[in-house]
């Protein structure tokens, strides 16, 4: 009996090991970050993505996870490129998307962040830049007139999303690989860009071809970003369909144009749209706030759909691309083809935010009576909030307080949260999500009457 005992220790000790060895660690930086940086260990290096000052939180995306921190704003330090008037200024002016590093302690079980870093404008010297104006009129020409090479050094994922006219996509972390690519000419005129004036792939693209002894290259420092609030883009059939039709991204496809000839092919999803009739169409266009990609198809990707996208950029839409060849060339490259009706209205929903429940399945189940819902609702809003009206039968846990309350919150039960915008449901769901709870929460607005009943924005 003892040597069984011992085998079968031996044996659960071996499983244990297996098991840690096979539970990667998390990564403490985004993978675009890893091109240009090391991570040392208490930082993280990510995109600043929500901000609750109402429970001194935030939440950093690191690729397609988040990490939630708290902070003191007597203790924490903000470096932005900007001064601000303090640590709440701070922190508010730095945009969703932006990258940051952030250095924190454990505290409690929770991580607090005591340095948020966010990346400042590359330095390129004026000599090594090429200004919008003077990009615009080499692309207006093109690479045989204007005698330049202009190259998108930003991963292909990225470049299959709209890129700048002209632009061939070589990008800095396969630059090596891609040696070969370059033009044979060394004194030809070379542009870098990549994804604005923080990203660091152009001017280390220009470091590296310079090392190869080329010697008239050039960072956009803009990028594709600023690019894109003057002009539209351009994407090829193949970069459509991997990009967006293949990942059911949601995206406005407009056909410019004749019905007629549009309804014996076109791309699934198409909507027809009349370039004599671009304000009526704006009246029902997404808002430009929502940041809608939208794809332009003509016979060609001639000027019919660049004159569109035009305006659409004239109109204060980013994100804006013409199918490089047309329609022409989708049919080219064998690529499916729809008959019949094109959609006659545009409807753009934007991706929800991973974990988020629809406004709809969350009025439908706090709306029945406490004992009929079989989940719990959860507000995580502060008690000067929630003396004024929760939802009936709610549970309340301030979002701070959820780490040190877990013994509140079952994980039987599905558990849908809200706070009164979104944000601090959304940081209690990462928390919660991540300790193995069936949990939702709602990203919309909501207000909460003392009677009990709700409005949803």
């Amino acid at each position: 009996m003892k040597l069984r005992s011992l085998i079968s220790l031996c044996l659960a000790g071996a499983c244990l090991s297996l098991a840690a060895a096979d539970a990667s660690p998390k990564a403490a930086s985004a993978k675009i970050c890893t091109t240009c940086h090391t991570t040392d260990p208490g930082n993280f290096r990510g995109n600043f993505d929500n901000l609750a000052l109402k429970s001194s939180s935030f939440q950093v995306r690191i690729d397609d996870r988040f990490e939630v921190l708290r902070f003191d704003q007597a203790s924490l330090k903000v470096v932005t490129p900007e001064p601000a008037a303090d640590v709440a200024a701070a922190l508010r002016s730095i945009a969703r998307g932006h990258e940051v590093r952030v250095q924190y302690l454990e505290k409690a079980g929770e991580k607090v962040a005591v340095l948020v870093v966010a990346k400042p404008p590359v330095k390129v010297a004026a000599g090594d830049a090429i200004g919008l104006e003077e990009l615009e009129k080499l692309v207006a020409l093109g690479p045989d007139q204007g005698n330049y090479f202009l190259v998108d050094c930003r991963p292909a994922a990225r470049f299959m999303e709209g890129a700048i006219p002209t632009a061939v996509n070589l990008p800095f972390p396969a630059f090596d690989k891609n040696v070969d690519k370059l033009p044979a000419d060394k004194h030809k005129l070379i542009i870098y860009y990549c994804s604005g004036k923080t990203c660091n792939m152009s001017p280390g693209s220009l470091q590296k071809v310079r090392a190869l002894g080329y010697t008239h290259a050039k960072v956009f420092v803009d990028g594709m970003p600023g690019w894109a609030r003057k002009h539209e883009g351009v994407l090829s059939p193949p970069s459509l369909k991997a990009a967006y039709l293949d990942t059911q991204t949601p995206l406005v496809l407009l056909d410019v144009r004749p019905v007629a000839a549009a309804s014996k092919g076109f791309i699934q999803g198409s909507v027809t749209a009349d370039p004599a009739g671009m304000a009526a169409l704006l009246k029902t266009f997404p808002a430009a706030r929502l940041k809608p990609p939208v794809v332009v198809v003509d016979e060609t990707g001639g000027e019919g759909a660049q004159a569109f996208a035009r305006d659409l950029v004239q109109a204060g839409y980013t994100g804006v691309n013409v199918l490089t060849g047309g329609f022409r060339a989708w049919q080219a490259a064998a690529l499916p083809v729809a008959t019949g009706m094109l959609g006659a209205k545009v409807v753009f929903t934007p991706r929800p935010r991973p974990g988020s429940v629809s406004p709809d399945e969350f009025t439908r189940i706090a709306s029945l009576a406490p004992t009929l819902r079989g989940v719990v609702i959860l507000d995580v809003r502060n008690p000067d909030e929630t003396q004024h009206g929760t939802i009936k039968g709610a549970l309340t846990i301030p979002e701070p307080q959820l780490m040190a309350r877990l013994s509140e919150l079952p994980k039987d039960k599905r558990i849908l949260c809200h706070c009164s915008g979104g944000v601090r449901a959304e940081l209690a769901y990462h928390l919660l999500k991540d300790l193995g709870y069936d949990i939702q929460f709602l990203a919309g607005e909501i207000t909460i009457l003392e009677s009990g009943e709700f409005l949803l924005d």
